[in-house]
């Protein structure tokens, strides 16, 4: 068995993480260092990953990522994409 690329273990650390990662902590625990463009690889690959901004009581905001379930619009836009391809 090989080695675990960083966009495996994030994929790994978002399923363990129901409520998300931020990217401070992507970067810290996976050494991921471009958080959104991993993200959108993991995208193009057929996983759901979504980026929720947060705003805490002092006005800074933070973005979560995890990983969820498609809605059907989400779905259905996919098929049609590959329908008309």
């Amino acid at each position: 068995m090989g080695t675990l690329t960083k966009k495996d273990a994030l994929l790994t650390g978002l399923r363990a993480h129901d409520r998300g990662l931020t990217a401070a902590q992507i970067t810290a625990r996976y050494g991921v260092t471009n958080v959104s463009a991993t993200a959108s690889d993991l995208r193009m690959e057929g996983f759901a990953i979504y980026a929720n901004p947060t705003t805490d009581s002092k006005g800074r905001t933070k973005t979560f990522y995890r990983l969820g379930t498609p809605s059907r619009e989400v779905v259905a836009a996919g098929y049609a994409a590959l329908a008309a391809a």
